[in-house]
């Protein structure tokens, strides 16, 4: 047999499969003549590695584990698209256009709910992949796109490109998924967008591989066509893939018309969209209309209105937060919304219930307030009948003791430190994903581990290292996952401090503040120590806080904590990078505008807070310095209106230059 005949035949039969299957969805090769012909490949590829080809479909399926997620720059900026929210604005962008340049066709895209990614192809083969990042520099997750069969190693052409498009997860993979998570204990995630992004951004391409991600292609910077709608055509023919779901419009009414259907119908997609692009069709056209500093003046994103369903109200059951606080959350009749099946939603408080005039029992509009967190809106008060009014408890539902209000008298507490519940909710925020963040450890695994004794506080997660025996006999428990379990947990210790801060959950303390701190103060000692006077006197930081730091460090039960902890080789030191405090940037604030050259605006941000200062999005009377770069746009004009001092890309580079002397 001629092996090297044989592997560019293996590789050109499952490539055609690939494209048969997940493109044209007219496979012609059964699931098990693909696994024996894959199976085959790999074979011929360990033995005669000489053979390989780049474009073979085993890199597709191999898995890859990246130390870090490095950095690409993009050829050509990814700009985001500015958002209408309604027929008025779709209206003004569609004159606006026609004003400028008429007698256009317009071409509308399903705005795709997922990740913003860049492939480049040099010479038909595919070199790198990137996420979207701050559009100049994205991250290098060319590893994980080679686990998306259909994104094509090798083209049909060999032709240099630059392809933006969108990483999703079909609403199916996404239920999958959760369901497996759930039965696993760990969180489930909130969305097919945030499973997508996640997912795609593993270092472990393994992990990116079993979430079985999609892809489609959609925009090419420096496209060889003259219509975005020949552009779209030619990405097909190079064996890349499209969403056909898209149209070329020749006037307002057909425009309005496509995003009609589509608001009607998009429950029906196998996937999540949140809106349709709109694009000027003609590619010399959208060259003439030009840029801003930050949207592309030749299209638009419209974005769906929030979701709104009416389910019932079945009950309005009462939860104890770490700090004790008591939330009153709905129990619904389950229901979908925007993708995902909907159970339950806070309520807030009981203020927040009255003022809605909700009682149980009711049927209640009900919509995910930014496409995410359920929301009750109100009752369908025309369906009301046999309701029971809403009543506030007084005791705390865990452990009885008598609720006390807080200093505004909208939020109820339990005032037991010892209650079970606030607890539980304490050790869930201990291991959090902006605290310890440990793998194995879910809500309900820390639910079933406090009841049954084995978590009472945070000293005895670190103890789990030395249980491994007794956890191996849990149900749901083996070996490689109590391995696992160990190491996250093993991993854990080596936090920096402002995880630990962020940990112990100090009345206040979220994880921006936890991070101004350990920075500051670089231990945990030194932090103890630290006055309300001093703490005060740090950007950020108000007297309510201070006083809270310095209440949590007094407590006694607290300091133990600490001691045990670091009993445990728990890291108290801050290991991020240091501020070294310099005078022109100590205390300002900065906004940066336009590009600059020679450094990305995530490594000047950087340089800013570790001298002393704040970066920040917006200009206004209190911004101290406004750093410019090439098309910076309207806050450079908003600057120069206000009197701001005006850092260009020379002096910035002079400054940092002073900086390493």
């Amino acid at each position: 047999m001629n092996i090297e005949k044989r592997i560019k035949e293996l590789v050109a039969t499952l490539n055609k499969a690939n494209e048969e299957y997940y493109l044209l969805d007219n496979p012609t090769l059964t699931d098990n003549e693909y696994d024996s012909l894959l199976d085959e490949l790999f074979k011929l590829e360990r033995e005669y590695p000489e053979y390989i080809l780049p474009e073979s479909p085993t890199h597709s399926v191999g898995t890859k584990v990246v130390s870090k997620l490095n950095k690409i720059t993009h050829k050509t900026p990814m700009m985001s698209l500015q958002d209408v929210f309604n027929e008025a604005e779709i209206i003004d962008f569609f004159n606006r256009v026609n004003k400028e340049a008429p007698n256009n066709e317009y071409i509308c895209e399903l705005k795709m709910d997922g990740l913003g990614v860049n492939l480049t192809y040099e010479k038909g083969v595919l070199i790198s992949a990137a996420t979207r990042g701050d559009s100049i520099t994205g991250e290098d997750i060319t590893h994980n796109i080679h686990t998306i069969k259909y994104i094509p190693l090798k083209l049909k052409e060999p032709v240099d490109l630059e392809i933006r498009g969108e990483i999703y997860m079909k609403k199916d993979v996404f239920e999958r998924i959760n369901e497996e998570r759930i039965k696993q204990g760990l969180n489930e995630f909130q969305n097919p967008r945030n499973a997508a992004a996640g997912s795609a951004r593993q270092l472990d391409s393994k992990i990116a591989k079993e979430r079985k991600l999609d892809c489609y292609l959609y925009h090419v910077p420096k496209t060889p066509k003259k219509t975005q709608s020949e552009t779209l055509e030619y990405l097909a023919t190079l064996g890349l893939p499209i969403n056909n779901n898209y149209k070329v419009v020749k006037n307002l009414n057909e425009l309005l018309a496509f995003i009609n259907y589509w608001t009607e119908n998009r429950d029906n997609l196998p996937y999540e969209i949140d809106g349709i692009v709109i694009k000027v069709n003609d590619i010399k056209a959208q060259h003439n209309l030009g840029s801003t500093a930050k949207y592309p003046r030749w299209a638009v994103a419209y974005k769906f209105p929030a979701k709104q369903v009416v389910t019932k109200l079945n009950d309005i059951i009462f939860t104890v937060g770490r700090t004790g606080q008591i939330t009153p959350n709905a129990v619904l009749e389950p229901i979908k919304v925007a993708g995902s099946t909907i159970r339950r939603a806070t309520l807030h408080n009981e203020q927040y219930v009255l003022e809605k005039d909700l009682h149980i029992g009711d049927y209640v509009y009900l919509h995910k307030a930014g496409d995410v967190i359920p929301e009750v809106i109100g009752p369908v008060l025309e369906r009301r009948s046999n309701v029971t009014p809403f009543k506030m408890i007084d005791k705390c539902p865990i452990c009885n003791t008598p609720l006390i209000k807080s200093d505004t008298e909208i939020d109820y507490f339990c005032p037991n430190i010892n209650c079970p519940a606030r607890s539980i909710e304490a050790l869930i925020h201990f291991v959090s994903r902006n605290a310890l963040s440990i793998d194995g450890l879910g809500e309900n695994i820390i639910e079933d581990f406090y009841n049954m004794g084995i978590i009472k506080n945070p000293v005895d997660i670190f103890n789990l290292v030395n249980k491994r025996e007794e956890l191996i006999e849990l149900e749901g428990f083996g070996n490689k996952s109590v391995d696992n379990l160990i190491l996250a947990i093993n991993k854990a210790k080596e936090s920096s401090l402002e995880r630990i801060i962020y940990a112990l959950g100090i009345t206040g303390i979220g994880a921006k503040t936890a991070k101004i701190l350990a920075m500051k103060y670089h231990t945990m000692d030194n932090l103890m120590n630290a006055t309300e006077e001093e703490l005060t006197s740090i950007y950020d930081i108000g007297e309510v806080l201070a006083k809270n730091i310095v209440d949590f460090f007094n407590n006694s039960s607290n300091t133990m904590l600490i001691n045990d902890l670091k009993a445990h080789q728990v890291n108290m030191e801050y290991i991020g990078e240091k501020i070294v405090e310099h005078d022109l940037f100590k205390d300002k604030k900065f906004v940066i505008t336009g590009t600059i050259s020679f450094m990305t605006r995530d490594e000047i941000r950087k340089i800013i807070e570790t001298h002393g200062g704040r970066s920040i999005d917006s200009v206004s009377k209190n911004t101290d310095i406004v750093i410019v770069g090439d098309n910076p746009g309207s806050k450079y004009d908003k600057a120069v209106s206000l009197g701001i001092t005006i850092w260009n890309e020379e002096m910035l580079k002079g400054i940092i230059e002073s900086l390493e002397e």
